[in-house]
């Protein structure tokens, strides 16, 4: 548990020095945000604020865990080397995503196919990864019924499925500052908990080093933000969470602890089957959900705060119902 308080606290002074680093060099790059033109009014004023944010909690993220690692065990077993590996991989399809964007000088990056494409390989690859590792395999935990299921080898495509969801989850979750950023930190403290006390200290050391740099981050991420993490960043968030929770056999808490992130889906698909059903009409005034809120007149802060309370409460009840 030191061990994983002290990664914390690396993690967290390097975010805040990444940050106030990378920040002037964004700027000078010209790496902004383009707006979506039917985004709310009150977006149109971030127009140009720097994105990549990302790069600064990935990257404390990366040193921090690798200052802490235990290099004891096989490497291919080292779950923080995996872990990291993974939301690596989702950070570079976000990254593509973000520089198409940047060159073309509008909100519109790769394709949805072209996205498909690649995270439908990066999820094969972990979900073989996990189901061959020792300590994970292919059963899942019930959360509050203390039980296990063995997928057998259905264990593949049910995990490429929860993978792909969560990582598109996260990427829609991050409409607002901070949003994403707040409710990760709670995410990934939660997470660190449940690795400790499953005897998992490398995935603790490996989601403390995140929260810590998610929460220098945050210094820059808050409204008004002065950064956004962009795609680079949602996708490292999406990768990690999903892969923290595998590789602890409770992929099913992510319903709960991910909460929000399903529900900007839920509200996206719920949207759009609505709309084509009815020639137009709408459930929501805009998805994701949370944009719907805003125009329902709840200042940006407000919702962040009613995220991340709600997050915090969801993972408490999941500790509660695995510890």
């Amino acid at each position: 548990m030191q061990r994983m308080m002290g990664t914390l606290l690396i993690a967290f002074v390097l975010g805040v020095v990444l940050g106030k680093l990378l920040l002037p060099v964004l700027h000078r790059l010209k790496f902004g945000q383009n707006i979506y033109e039917l985004a709310p009014e009150a977006h149109k004023k971030k127009q140009g604020t720097p994105i990549m944010g990302g790069l600064v909690f990935a990257g404390a993220f990366i040193i921090a865990a690798l200052l802490m690692n235990d290099y004891s065990m096989p490497v291919w077993q080292n779950m923080t080397l995996a872990m990291m590996l993974m939301a690596l991989g989702n950070m570079f399809i976000g990254f593509a995503d973000d520089m198409t964007k940047i060159r073309r000088g509008k909100n519109g990056g790769l394709t949805p196919k072209q996205k498909m494409f690649f995270q439908t390989i990066l999820a094969l690859a972990f979900s073989l990864y996990c189901y061959f590792h020792p300590q994970v395999g292919s059963v899942i935990e019930i959360p509050f019924l203390r039980t296990q299921l063995d997928l057998g080898i259905l264990y593949v495509p049910i995990m490429m499925f929860i993978i792909v969801g969560t990582t598109n989850s996260a990427n829609l979750l991050d409409g607002l500052d901070g949003l994403l950023t707040s409710v990760s930190i709670v995410d990934f403290a939660a997470l660190s908990v449940l690795a400790a006390v499953a005897g998992l200290s490398g995935l603790g050391v490996g989601c403390a080093a995140l929260c810590g740099g998610l929460m220098g981050f945050l210094i820059y991420n808050v409204n008004p933000a002065k950064m956004f993490m962009g795609d680079t960043g949602s996708m490292f968030i999406g990768g990690a969470v999903v892969a923290a929770a595998m590789m602890l056999r409770q992929p099913l808490i992510l319903v709960l602890i991910a909460f929000w992130m399903f529900m900007s889906t839920l509200s996206v698909i719920i949207q759009v089957t609505y709309f084509k059903k009815t020639g137009g009409k709408r459930i929501f005034k805009m998805s994701p959900i949370h944009h719907h809120f805003e125009l329902c007149g709840m200042s940006e802060v407000r919702i962040v705060a009613m995220y991340m309370m709600t997050t915090a409460v969801l993972c408490i009840i999941t500790l509660m119902g695995i510890l």
